[in-house]
């Protein structure tokens, strides 16, 4: 099997990832920094047999992609901040019936209309929070083009394996870059499939372990039947109010995800070995931060690197392992702190954390963050 070198933009990356991994429904509206994908999804799908659908808005986009994948097929959408947020209701929907579909966010500055041509990591808390209630999620960052076409694939795994949206957070800078990238045949991928019943008889579509398990998912129209509701439901799918019954549910949708955070933990670490300071970022300000990070040590300064790939379920303890001989930590992020907010809260270590943020549209030079290295320690 031959290997594809290609310069590609990362909504193009992401795009061929989704295909390779099996999309064959795709549902949006257009939007700038995303609107790429759409456009691709548009010309690539039909040529494998499959469908693409421009909705009338956001809302439409993530609920037909919900209906697709309930009749078998992987869907996915893309968005950027604002349709992001109307998609919010209808995640949780996702995440409650246990549907997989995957959606792509491509950050741009905000809040609200924005800055919509400039690149910001604001959604990272809208990410794990936006959707009301108790609810799984997982969010992958891609830090290059070549990781955008990794974690959508791997975000397709995910998503399928257990039965969870999956969120890929990249920015405008990540989406719209171009690099060479060495890929393998996607022939040469396996497609990833959702864990599947046995018998019509007897199935119960929510009927999991009570610790995490994954219940198996009939599609529709193959001659299972089964109520798929937003209402709090039964292992049979019925609405329900008891008591005992929402507990369970809850806990099972809340620990399918935690129980597995350390298997799903993905980061890039460099030099945290002997580190008086640690740099912890991700997206692309973690490229103008590894850059000051190897800089710096080049000039003597003891400093490390983290850049963390998954966002959530934040890997609390792998953090904290790896950042432990660090001092001092230095979270430079195109916000005003959100992940920062994350690291001060579960994994400082008591360490103090120096929010280095940016919000106004432009991405960080690695002399700036070289200086503030400079000025921590």
């Amino acid at each position: 099997m031959a290997e594809i070198i290609k310069l590609m933009q990362g909504n193009e990356a992401c795009t061929m990832a989704a295909i390779a991994a099996g999309l064959r429904f795709y549902a949006g509206y257009p939007i700038t920094p995303s609107t790429e994908i759409a456009e691709m999804c548009s010309e690539e799908l039909p040529k494998v047999g499959g469908r693409f659908i421009q909705m009338e808005d956001e809302i439409g986009s993530i609920s037909a992609c919900i209906g697709a994948s309930l009749t078998g097929v992987k869907a996915m959408t893309a968005t950027s901040g604002p349709g992001f947020s109307l998609m919010q209701e209808a995640i949780g929907y996702a995440g409650l019936c246990e549907i997989p579909v995957v959606i792509i966010d491509v950050q741009r500055v905000g809040p609200s209309t924005g800055m919509p041509t400039s690149p910001a990591q604001g959604d990272v808390m809208q990410a794990r929070w936006g959707t009301h209630g108790d609810h799984p999620i997982i969010a992958l960052a891609p830090g290059n083009v070549r990781e955008c076409f990794e974690l959508t694939f791997r975000a397709f795994e995910l998503s399928e394996k257990y039965r969870v949206p999956v969120i890929v957070l990249t920015d405008e800078v990540i989406g719209h870059m171009r690099e060479k990238v060495v890929l393998p045949d996607p022939s040469s991928y396996t497609i990833p499939m959702r864990p599947m019943p046995e018998s019509p008889e007897g199935y119960k579509p929510y009927a999991a372990d009570p610790n995490g398990g994954v219940p198996p998912m009939a599609p529709f129209g193959m001659g299972y039947r089964w109520h798929c509701t937003g209402l709090t439901h039964d292992e049979n799918g019925a609405p329900t109010s008891k008591p005992s019954v929402a507990e369970a549910l809850t806990r099972r949708l809340y620990l399918k995800i935690e129980n597995r955070t350390s298997e799903l933990a993905d980061y890039f670490a460099e030099q945290l070995e002997d580190c008086d300071l640690a740099v912890v970022s991700f997206g692309s300000s973690a490229m103008a931060s590894l850059s000051a990070v190897r800089r710096a040590r080049n000039e003597g300064y003891k400093v490390g690197m983290l850049r963390l790939k998954t966002i959530w379920p934040f890997p609390t303890k792998t953090v904290k392992s790896l950042l432990a001989h660090a001092k001092k930590i230095l979270v430079p992020e195109m916000n005003l702190g959100q992940l920062a907010l994350e690291i001060e809260r579960s994994a400082g270590c008591g360490q103090p954390v120096i929010r280095l943020g940016k919000a106004n549209g432009e991405l960080f030079h690695p002399d700036e963050v070289f200086a503030a290295i400079k000025e921590a320690l």
